[in-house]
């Protein structure tokens, strides 16, 4: 392994924790704005109150090393990204106030709405940023350009709801890990057909990348079973999440775990399927990585920072574990 493949590990790394921490937070903020119950929403957003700004914190190691480890990608990505990820990070700022706000005002549920709303626009800015930079970016006269809107297209639209749908499941499943009585029960079958939809919009999504500028690269043997591989995972955690996420099922860890095995594996499994494309059609691990020093110095700054944000994570959560009476 050389270090460019070692510090794409580490930009994996970061992502997929992102994903499996803020995503269930935001789904859970999401979730807020389906609730009409006002103690049931004050219940779910003080589920997360603990926890989100570390969650949050995985994203902005992951755009440094980006950028620090693979500055032509960095490069190449904002300018065809430029607005939903400026409405990410609003969304991200709008909801953090809020939820601070919120904890503080029991009276007040703008601040409530607030949270939702912001978790609403950075799942949906966070679909459309992935479905943008998983097809074929605009190439003039050999040098990496586009425009704002240039690559948001259906396709996007696609991605942003199946992440969407994603995120949401994953609340649902941490509520009902987390809750007992009747928002206990809400969670469970909200949360089914959550996962019935995220999983019907992503596979609609795997399948449409064979129809896009940028298709999945399968050719080789070992690729090909190890992404049929990863994807049967990924099926076997959603249906265990299916069964054990229904009211009925009293185990209760079970559904948020399922979900997390079944988003790890596909994340990893369009990991394998694109390596070492960073961002298509030409740019790899290998031709945006920075110099040699660049690396190491990344590498340590890294490494001095993963175990404090690790302990943090695990402290936030293990301080709060186990359930929490609603009604």
């Amino acid at each position: 392994m050389t270090m460019a493949d070692a510090i794409f590990v580490l930009v994996l790394l970061c992502l997929v924790m992102y994903v499996v921490l803020d995503g269930y937070d935001l789904g859970v903020g999401i979730g807020t704005l389906f609730e009409r119950d006002r103690q049931h929403r004050r219940d779910m957003l003080e589920q997360v109150a603990h926890a989100w700004d570390g969650n949050e914190s995985w994203i902005v190691l992951l755009a440094v090393i980006l950028n620090a480890g693979f500055p032509l990608a960095f490069g190449t990505i904002l300018p065809h990204a430029y607005i939903p990820l400026v409405i990410m990070l609003l969304a991200l700022i709008a909801r953090g106030i809020s939820v601070e706000m919120a904890s503080q005002s029991s009276l007040d549920d703008r601040w409530v709405l607030a949270f939702g709303i912001g978790s609403l626009f950075a799942a949906l800015a966070q679909g459309v940023v992935l479905g943008t930079l998983t097809q074929t970016l605009t190439v003039v006269n050999g040098a990496y350009s586009g425009s704002p809107f240039g690559a948001i297209g259906w396709f996007s639209a696609l991605s942003a709801a199946g992440v969407t749908c994603v995120y949401v499941a994953l609340g649902y499943a941490y509520i009902k890990r987390k809750a007992t009585g009747e928002l206990r029960a809400k969670a469970g079958r909200r949360g089914v057909a959550s996962a019935v939809l995220a999983s019907v919009l992503v596979g609609a999504s795997v399948v449409a990348l064979r129809g896009t500028a940028a298709p999945l690269n399968l050719d080789n043997a070992a690729r090909a079973i190890g992404f049929g591989g990863l994807l049967l995972l990924a099926v076997g955690g959603v249906a265990i999440t299916l069964v054990t996420l229904r009211p009925a099922s009293r185990n209760d860890s079970l559904p948020y775990a399922g979900l997390v095995v079944s988003t790890v594996a596909l994340i990893i499994a369009l990991v394998v399927a694109r390596y070492p494309v960073l961002v298509p059609p030409t740019l790899t691990v290998y031709n945006t990585v920075s110099p040699q020093n660049t690396l190491e110095f990344l590498a340590l700054g890294i490494g001095l920072s993963l175990p404090p944000l690790l302990f943090y994570n695990w402290f936030a959560h293990h301080a709060f574990r186990g359930k929490v009476e609603t009604s």
